[in-house]
């Protein structure tokens, strides 16, 4: 009966040392959300992948209405910049008119929900608060954010102590193997907005796009059957590839973190074997089975794309009629 009880009381210890790790966790992402928001912060960051790295730099202000103002600019290559204001999000991308969209978020390696709802991610994925270490100088605190299922990658976060804002992060398949990291070179925090928000502040951007036509295309020739638990539409439409010109039917999903987008179009071919490349985290895969070719891209497992990709079946015929 001793004995008993005292593996009760272990494991009882045991699950509340959890929960309070658990907890831990979720404040240490909650901080990270705030400061994304509140802060007025100038940052560069390498994202590292495939042995290359891409040096970024990311600026974000609020003036005095709380009014958020971001630029992330891509500092190699071909300029693409992304500027906020508020609610629009406009891109300066090469060969290409300056457009907005309408967001509260930029789209770009840091994922938005960091600065949203974190708790929206808890039907999919456990907070777990892990140490100390030290990271750009500052001391850090280490919290992982890990997959319920073998669908998704783990996501290691490493806080700055003082600000909670990003200092480093990863991401770890299952198996512990290091895909992707993005390590930040520089972090500053002031008071006030940087030169470069207040240029910004007085600038006007384009008018956003109307893209409501994304959201409201539901005849489809083509649907997805299975996706792993947790991910849900957020647009679909057809339009033509860039690059060839080709009719898809596209799909995005999500599941808050990670983004799996599906192409879908008829192929001359009958068959093909399937085709996948990496690029750090993201997987791209190709494949035409009875006539149909369809590609799947997201930061996911390549069995889990696979399941997803030979999911795409006819969708059902929809009927207008008239009452």
């Amino acid at each position: 009966m001793k004995l008993f009880s005292a593996f009760v009381l272990f494991v009882s210890v045991n699950f509340s040392a959890v929960a309070v790790e658990n907890d831990d966790a979720k404040v240490w992402l909650e901080r990270l959300s705030q400061s994304l928001r509140q802060l007025n912060f100038n940052t560069s960051f390498v994202v590292v992948k495939n042995n290359q790295a891409e040096p970024y730099r990311w600026v974000h202000g609020v003036d005095d209405d709380n009014f958020e103002l971001e630029i992330l600019a891509r500092l190699n290559g071909p300029r693409r910049d992304i500027l906020r204001k508020g609610t629009v999000v406009s891109y300066i991308e090469p060969e290409q008119d300056v457009y907005s969209v309408a967001s509260n978020a930029l789209n770009g390696p840091i994922p938005a929900i960091f600065s949203a709802d974190i708790s929206e991610l808890e039907e999919n994925y456990r907070f777990i608060s892990v140490g100390r270490s030290r990271v750009l100088g500052r001391a850090a605190q280490l919290v992982r954010i890990v997959a319920k299922d073998n669908h998704r990658y783990g996501y290691w976060l490493w806080l700055d102590q003082q600000s909670a804002l990003l200092l480093k992060m990863a991401v770890i398949t299952r198996q512990g193997q290091l895909l992707e990291q993005i390590q930040f070179t520089h972090l500053d925090i002031s008071e006030k907005m940087s030169e470069g928000l207040l240029q910004l502040q007085g600038t006007d951007l384009p008018i956003p796009l109307d893209l409501s036509h994304n959201n409201q295309e539901r005849n489809f020739l083509w649907q997805v059957n299975w996706l792993p638990d947790g991910f849900t539409a957020i647009k679909a439409n057809r339009h033509r590839m860039l690059s060839n010109r080709k009719a898809v039917e596209f799909m995005l999903f999500s599941d808050g973190l990670v983004d799996v987008s599906v192409y879908v179009n008829p192929a001359k071919e009958k068959l093909r074997a399937t085709e996948f490349a990496h690029d750090g985290a993201t997987l791209v895969l190709n494949q035409v089975n009875n006539g149909l070719e369809v590609s799947v891209v997201g930061k996911i497992p390549l069995t889990s794309a696979k399941k997803i990709a030979d999911s795409i079946g006819a969708a059902p015929i929809q009927t207008n009629v008239k009452q």
